[in-house]
């Protein structure tokens, strides 16, 4: 993490975990996942019973789907994304997508 572009690396956490929930509903209902960057609809959706503290997880790391248009809210981000911040969001994402594997029941 030399770069110090722990927001921009953040997004990709929420995208990696996006990408994710929305394979996870794709392979369940076998019908193209809603346009929707929610993290929390999506994995409702998924079936899967998160416990509480991965609900919360998501919670926040869907905050990190920053829109360009709300330039306050990208200034408050950007001061909250500090390398503290954003290794405990690496380890909570890795964590959160191999759950997600984990639990879903894979084509044999």
């Amino acid at each position: 993490m030399q770069s110090r572009r722990y927001a921009d690396a953040l997004f990709y956490c929420h995208l990696a975990l996006e990408a994710q929930l929305k394979a996870v509903v794709a392979f369940k209902t076998k019908k193209f996942p809603p346009l929707t960057h929610n993290l929390l609809h999506l994995a409702y959706l998924t079936g899967l019973e998160l416990p509480s503290r991965q609900i919360e997880e998501l919670k926040e790391i869907t905050t990190f789907n920053i829109k360009t248009r709300y330039d306050d809210y990208k200034f408050s981000f950007y001061k909250k994304a500090t390398k503290k911040y954003a290794e405990k969001y690496f380890k909570i994402t890795e964590d959160l997508y191999l759950w997600i594997k984990k639990n879903t029941p894979s084509k044999k």
